[in-house]
Formats: C-alpha cells, structure tokens, sequence
C-alpha cells in the first residue's frame, strides 16, 4: 500500500510526538483503527528486563461501532493455546488462521469458539522488537469479514516506525530514571542545581533548585525564564556565564558564588559539555548549586550508623546526635543517658568508627550514607 508523505505523518507522528507518554501509544493506535477499519486494535508492550511474572503493558482502541463492547480478555486469548507470540518472526503479519492448531482438531474448535466469544474472527498480528529495549505486538481484530490487503500492508510499513519509537521510549526511560535517582540523592542532602545557557537564561532545574529561586518569566521572540536577582547580582552572573561559555575546551574556571538577598546563595562552575549533537537546546554554560540545612530522619539515620559501624542502639542514637553539633552531655541526657555513660558510649563510638574525636565523627557521618538514609 503505497502512502502519500502527508498519510505518513497522520500515522507516524503520534509514535514520537508524545514520546514516553500514555498518548503515545493510543494516537497511533487510534488511527490505525481508522485506516485499517478495524474493530479493534490492541498493543502489547513487554520491557526486555521484565521480572518474571510481571504483567506487560496492555493497550486498546475501539472503533466508534464497538465502544459498548467488553474489552478483550487478552489473558483468556494466551490461554487458547495459540502459536507463543514470542516465537513470531519480527516484522512479518500474520493472519488468525496461521496462529490456530491445527494438529489438534477438539483444540482448534476450543480456540475457534473461544474468540467467537470475544468477537473475533479475524485479526492480523504483528511482533516488533526494540532492539533489546523491549517488544510489542500489535493486533488487529475484526468480526463479519476479513481484513484487505491493503492492512497488512499498512501494518508492516509501521514496523520500522514502531521500533524506533519502542527503543527510544527505552533510551528515555533511563534517562528519566536516572535523572529521578539523582535528584532524589541531591534533595535528600539539600542540594538543587540548575542549568544555565550563555546568556544566563534558564535551561532547567530540579524541583529544590525551584522552591528556594524566585525566577521571572520572559516574553518577546525568545520566551523563557530568568532568575530574579538584584542589579548587581544579575550582571555578576551574565558575566560568568558568558565567561564559562567562552572558556577553552578543558580549561577548568574558577566556580563563582552569587549572593541573592535573602534566598540560599548560588555556586556556578562550568557545566559539562556535551557531545556535539546531542542536546538540541543549546549547550549548557553553568551549573548552579545551591544547598539547604536538610538532615534525614534520626531514627533512620541512626539504624545505618548501627549496620555500618557495628554499634548497639543507643551509641548509634548518640553518634547521630553528635553529627547534628549536639554536645556529649547534652545528647546522652536525650537518650535518658548519665554523663558518664554517654561520655563511655562516645570512647566506643569513636573506636568503632575509628574516629580522632567528635569533629572527626562528624565528618565521617556526613560523608557517608547516614544523611541519605
């Protein structure tokens, strides 16, 4: 079936313009319905790192004619014994009859009834792999007449399509996973970041870097977001941006801290650069940091410290005290500890950690996992 550009786009777009999103998947389907006069298309999508037993992500779009139908019991068709969809070739379009079972003639009445039931008599399938990502499969169901020709088709020019959208949906949610595990590391240790471009305009920042900044948006022919900043702070910041930006290839810049009133102050230094090519956006010039006094949980920060160092229950509890600037006598009256039982825990603590003293505790704490607990 030979498709004009414009049909392409109708059909294609919807792969990638919603890319990682729940529309994604239902655009297309929605006007592969449409194009093949379907009555219904199903999409099954299994992540290649799937824990086994994990159910896989199912999706379906009804034709305006079977909105009142039940949906299709897709567990209850994998129980007819049908040819594993694994074991179908990628790419290729199979008819409903070259999934049946024909070796076994009470069988092939079970399934045949079966999908009766469901209202399917006829159904074009197709597998598409993501290059290790993950796979799909695409289904096509009808009730009183066969599909045409011209569906299968259509169905099998998709199946390049397909897959580019599959691996990078796959790319994106590892970057979005990443992403998450970082932010979640920094906001539990105070810090936000934020991206800047040469000009000092706002690329992007993460959810701490937005409660604590106050930014103002821009109109005109370049829309977009500056941070608010008195007159000499905003000048002091354009200026190392600009610098940053100009900075030869390796070159290392001094990082550059601006003061802004009564908010947390920023640390900008270098942004990374990026392969050419690979953020669309522009590159980066600065990263600033900011940071605020967060500290976890006591009780959770303390069960580390236990597991790390070995301690009983109540030398970890004052080992955390400790960390927070409390004094020996003060934190172990906390604990409903003597003077002298806390200053006895704190020799122990400080043997176990292997410690030279309170200030060295608390550098050991605050370097190691207790403030992610």
């Amino acid at each position: 079936m030979a498709l004009l550009p414009a049909e392409q786009a109708d059909l294609f777009l919807p792969l990638f313009e919603g890319i990682g999103e729940a529309g994604q998947w239902q655009g297309f389907l929605a006007i592969l319905v449409t194009r093949t006069q379907a009555r219904r298309a199903v999409m099954i999508i299994t992540p290649a790192m799937a824990a086994p037993g994990e159910a896989p992500l199912i999706l379906q779009h009804d034709a305006a004619r079977a909105a009142q139908d039940p949906p299709v019991e897709m567990e209850a068709l994998m129980a007819l014994g049908l040819q594993p969809l694994g074991s179908l070739r990628a790419g290729r379009v199979y008819a409903l009859e070259e999934l049946l079972d024909y070796n076994d003639t009470l069988r092939l009445e079970q399934q045949r009834a079966a999908l009766a039931a469901q209202g399917i008599r006829f159904a074009r399938l197709m597998r598409v792999g993501g290059e290790g990502a993950c796979e799909a499969w695409v289904l096509l169901l009808r009730e009183r007449e066969d599909f045409r020709a011209s569906a299968a088709a259509l169905l099998s020019s998709a199946a390049p399509f397909l897959r580019a959208a599959l691996s990078a949906c796959a790319v994106l949610a590892g970057e979005r996973l990443a992403r998450r595990m970082a932010e979640g590391a920094l906001a539990r240790l105070g810090i936000g970041q934020i991206a800047l471009d040469p000009s000092a305009r706002v690329i992007d920042a993460d959810p701490v870097a937005e409660r604590h900044l106050e930014f103002v948006t821009l109109s005109g022919p370049r829309p977009g977001r500056r941070l608010r900043l008195h007159p000499g702070a905003g000048k002091r910041i354009e200026s190392a941006c600009a610098a940053f930006a100009a900075a030869p290839d390796g070159s290392c810049p001094d990082p550059v801290l601006i003061t802004i009133g009564e908010r947390p102050p920023l640390l900008l230094r270098p942004a990374p650069r990026l392969p050419h090519g690979r953020f669309p956006g522009g590159q980066p010039a600065a990263i600033g940091m900011l940071r605020v006094p967060v500290r976890e949980d006591e009780r959770l920060g303390a069960a580390v410290l236990r597991e790390l160092y070995q301690l009983s229950p109540r030398e970890a509890a004052l080992a955390e005290k400790l960390s927070r600037g409390e004094m020996i006598v003060e934190a172990g009256r906390d604990l409903h500890l003597t003077a002298e039982t806390a200053r006895n825990y704190s020799k122990r603590i400080y043997a176990r950690t292997r410690s030279r003293g309170q200030a060295d505790l608390v550098r050991l704490i605050l370097c190691g996992l207790a403030p992610l607990a």
